[in-house]
């Protein structure tokens, strides 16, 4: 370790440490300069000194009194296992911690007192030496992630900001692995909190999130992953999932094989999950078995539940309004995924016939990214009890003469029943912004079977997707499905 030669560190050596900090009259101080204001606090006219530091080693007798006076930092002791003496400038540790700031400028009963000290845990030894080292040289010898967390977390204990930083930053210029980025993101509270640290554990968000955005690709190992782990993958917007309904139940099975008692389940997913839920992009049909779902609290269900609805209900700037506000936090409910199944606004009708109306958006960016054979399917909507959906393809029109959008609805595979449903497609368009019919019909479904129209707009797929084309407003494509069941005549 790199000392000046005036200076004397002692190690003591017990099952804990503790740190004796001699002071030396012939050492200078700061001549009440201010210290790194990044790092500490600034000096108030202390005497010139330097101090030699005693680091012990103790065991636990179990009889230590708990009511001790003894600072924060110190803790009771017994055996003295070992003492290694080191001299230190307190000008130096003073100007880089407050920690030690505050020791060297209060710590002392007396003036006249020439030893300090501090008690640390036998582990600490190695990355409390090389702090110390890195106080006076701003450098590390230590490479690996293991002893770099270490030092990370000796210099929180000891508030040296700069030495978190460069902690952080080795870390971060380090391979990152799914193991690593748990380590990072298992820290203490204290360290995950500091500014310092907070580049590494966003790079370790992210590289989670990005490493498991196909959950189903890694099914098994993601179910392995403890909490702060499906944390980043969930708070991610690019979550490759086929809808918010799937995230829902993936966090149901996570929380019933990670938690199996009720009670400790409702308390991680009130509390620490649920927020990561994006429930108002759920279907209402999910919504309501999330009222009835005995792994959630009722109270917080219903809270759940009655927000996202409201979301819904609300008018769509309002919703534009909403995610903006909170796409710049890291609470984004509202804040749409990219889905592989598009989510749909569905109006259901009993009366006087089962009815149903159903809305779906296309980003210009999605339509132009369907060519040339491209296509997005809608979210799950139901009517008579069966399982329906949009799909809007880039095909080539009836003739085979030109590319073109194609819109179709098709009844999932459920069950053998069919039924004869009339339908209309629609979409707003310039100047108007009014919903126009573009096709009707009716059609005898049976699971598994789709209908529609090659060509919705009778134009090819450079005029709808041109700058100037009528059919997107504000960059988004609204269409419109009408759906109603034909009564058996």
């Amino acid at each position: 370790m790199m000392l000046r030669a005036d200076h004397m560190i002692m190690l003591s050596r017990w099952i804990s440490k503790i740190l004796d900090l001699s002071l030396c009259p012939e050492e200078q101080i700061l001549n009440d300069s201010q210290p790194d204001m990044d790092d500490g606090a600034g000096c108030e006219n202390q005497d010139a000194e330097a101090e030699a530091v005693a680091m012990a080693e103790e065991i636990h007798s179990g009889d230590e009194d708990e009511n001790s006076n003894e600072s924060s930092w110190s803790m009771d002791c017994s055996t003295v296992l070992r003492v290694k003496t080191l001299h230190i400038s307190s000008p130096i540790l003073a100007a880089k911690s407050p920690f030690f700031y505050k020791l060297f400028s209060n710590g002392m009963r007396e003036s006249e007192q020439r030893h300090v000290t501090l008690r640390i845990n036998a582990s600490e030894e190695d990355a409390l030496l090389e702090l110390l080292n890195f106080m006076y040289s701003n450098t590390l010898s230590v490479t690996t992630a293991p002893a770099l967390l270490d030092v990370l977390m000796a210099a929180d204990k000891f508030e040296v900001a700069s030495c978190m930083r460069y902690c952080s930053w080795l870390l971060h210029n380090l391979p990152m692995t799914p193991e690593s980025a748990l380590l990072y993101l298992d820290l203490p509270s204290s360290v995950l909190m500091g500014e310092a640290v907070q580049p590494l554990t966003d790079a370790a968000k992210q590289y989670l999130a990005a490493r498991y955005k196909d959950v189903t690709k890694f099914q098994e190992e993601v179910m392995a992953l403890p909490l702060a782990g499906i944390q980043a993958i969930l708070a991610s917007d690019d979550l490759q999932i086929a809808s918010e309904d799937a995230v829902y139940d993936f966090v149901l099975k996570w929380a019933r094989a990670q938690y199996p008692k009720l009670e400790d389940r409702r308390e991680v997913l009130g509390s620490h999950l649920a927020q990561y839920i994006r429930f108002p992009y759920m279907t209402c049909r999910k919504l309501k078995k999330v009222l009835t779902c005995n792994d959630f609290d009722q109270d917080v269900a219903s809270k759940l539940v009655l927000e996202a609805l409201f979301y819904k209900a609300d008018a769509p700037y309002r919703q534009r309004s909403l995610a903006a506000e909170e796409s710049a936090t890291s609470n984004r409910r509202f804040v749409e995924r990219a889905y592989k199944y598009r989510p749909v606004k569905v109006v259901e009708f009993e009366l006087p016939r089962q009815q149903c109306v159903v809305y779906l958006d296309l980003k210009r960016e999605e339509c132009v990214n369907l060519f040339p054979s491209g296509r997005v399917y809608s979210q799950a909507f139901h009517l008579g009890g069966q399982g329906f959906f949009l799909s809007a393809h880039c095909n080539m029109d009836q003739q085979s003469s030109f590319h073109c959008l194609g819109l179709f609805l098709g009844m999932q595979e459920k069950g053998s029943t069919s039924f004869t449903v009339d339908y209309e497609f629609a979409a707003r368009l310039k100047p108007t912004e009014e919903f126009v019919c573009k096709y009707k019909g009716n059609y005898t479904f049976t699971g598994g079977k789709a209908v529609g129209y090659r060509n919705l707009f009778a134009v090819p797929w450079t005029s709808f997707v041109a700058e100037d084309s009528i059919y997107f407003i504000n960059g988004t494509l609204h269409l419109r499905a009408e759906l109603t069941i034909r009564l058996c005549s």
